[in-house]
């Protein structure tokens, strides 16, 4: 009898992985997007968002904040290659080897993009209070222009862009097996948000790839 690692792999070998052959490009100022709204199918994004809930490593990090610790609201992870720890927040984040389901996600993602990713940070939102405030990703260690695939899983939720000099602002729904490209200067110019929402919300799995590089 097979084991369920076999049978997951069989699994993955049967269903075809992609509902849609293209994204489509989203151009704004200072920026560019790329947006697939079915990059995986229904089965598959199923079947990560099982794997992801129990394989990762989940955690409740936080940041110091007038002297106490402050908790995020949300649950976050990080995998990536030996040697691309990561900075934000006041923390510095060392990876976890990457596990058979994220190297898997990572190779697709990685092919759409363009880009070989050594990294990944994921965050689950298990409700609707759970979020992630304004910010940019632009850490050094991301380099000039970072690419950037934000691939989501679970519960379609709002994600929303804000120009910092111009006022202008987008939004997008990120659905369940969804792939996003953020490209170009978008995080020199551009911060982005997942609003907290007072409607009830199954849970979410957000995976953000990034490559990350030596700083000098």
């Amino acid at each position: 009898m097979p084991s369920r690692q076999q049978v997951g792999r069989l699994f993955f070998m049967q269903l075809p992985f992609f509902d849609e052959p293209s994204g489509h490009v989203i151009s704004l100022q200072d920026g560019e997007l790329l947006y697939y709204p079915h990059f995986f199918t229904a089965e598959i994004s199923d079947s990560y968002f099982r794997l992801l809930m129990e394989q990762i490593d989940w955690k409740q990090e936080g940041m110091m904040m007038y002297g106490k610790q402050v908790l995020f609201p949300r649950l976050m992870a990080w995998y990536g290659d030996v040697g691309s720890s990561y900075a934000f927040s006041g923390k510095r984040y060392e990876p976890a080897a990457w596990t058979t389901t994220l190297s898997a996600i990572n190779k697709l993602v990685s092919s759409a993009a363009g880009v070989t990713f050594n990294s990944v940070l994921l965050n689950r939102y298990r409700n609707g209070n759970d979020s992630m405030g304004w910010h940019a990703d632009d850490e050094p260690e991301l380099g000039l222009n970072p690419v950037i695939a934000s691939v989501n899983f679970g519960a379609t939720r709002r994600f929303m862009f804000r120009h910092q000099q111009a006022g202008l602002k987008y939004e997008l729904n990120l659905t369940h097996g969804s792939l996003l490209i953020m490209k170009g200067s978008l995080q020199h110019y551009w911060q982005h948000q997942v609003p907290k929402t007072a409607k009830s919300m199954a849970e979410r799995i957000n995976l953000t790839f990034r490559v990350i590089k030596a700083v000098v």
